[in-house]
């Protein structure tokens, strides 16, 4: 049994107002009873109102609790980045909201997701600058379908750089384009969140040698 639907079950245990022991859980569920007491901390810790302690036993109130999710990388991608801006927002109580929510998320991910801990959370992180970012992403997206070059300034002071957007890369709580860039003449990559101001260009351009996505990938590197 998987920890996420190990954790579930537990959960469906404890809706029943009776008192399990950690003993009687460990056995039901075919684990040792310092598993039991390392998940009950990570229920308590992603809000489920866990009542109890060891040695004595365990119960929850009732609360709201949902089935589980199974959410794709790019779902996963799309919650962060909403509670990126809103807890970037000002707006104190959903800002906490979105605090609470993330910790949340952060206690249930799968232990092998390949992310170190707390990589979800917002402590650890300036989400503010991906907020930041997100502001940017509908006009990058458009541009890369629309194949349109884009005028970008990365920096207050800094001339603007026309660029071809060519692919959008998410890296754990930064996105970044890969472009290639009409004013170095040559591939780019840059952070979204770095954008402070973003032109389309009129006119489309065309796939050229040198200039493709796939050349970009072919050379296997960017700055």
């Amino acid at each position: 049994m998987s920890r996420t639907d190990r954790l579930y079950a537990l959960m469906q245990r404890l809706k029943d107002g009776h008192l399990h022991t950690a003993e009687d859980l460990a056995a039901a569920l075919q684990v040792s009873v310092r598993t039991i007491y390392r998940d009950m901390e990570t229920l308590a810790a992603s809000g489920v109102p866990v009542e109890g302690e060891r040695g004595r036993g365990y119960t929850a109130r009732a609360a709201i609790t949902l089935p589980p999710l199974n959410l794709t990388e790019p779902e996963l991608e799309a919650l962060h980045l909403g509670l990126a801006a809103i807890g970037a927002a000002d707006m104190a109580d959903l800002a906490q909201a979105a605090r609470s929510l993330s910790a949340k998320i952060d206690a249930v991910l799968p232990e092998d997701a390949g992310a170190a801990a707390g990589s979800f959370g917002f402590a650890t992180y300036p989400f503010r600058e991906a907020a930041e970012g997100f502001r940017f992403m509908p006009a990058f997206r458009a541009a890369i379908r629309a194949r349109q070059k884009l005028r970008v300034t990365l920096r207050e002071g800094e001339p603007p750089q026309e660029v071809r957007p060519l692919h959008l890369d998410y890296w754990g709580r930064v996105w970044t384009c890969v472009v290639w860039n009409e004013t170095a003449r040559d591939f780019d990559t840059f952070r979204i969140d770095r954008v402070t101001a973003l032109t389309p260009l009129p006119g489309l351009f065309v796939d050229e040698p040198g200039k493709s996505l796939a050349d970009f990938r072919a050379r296997g590197t960017g700055r």
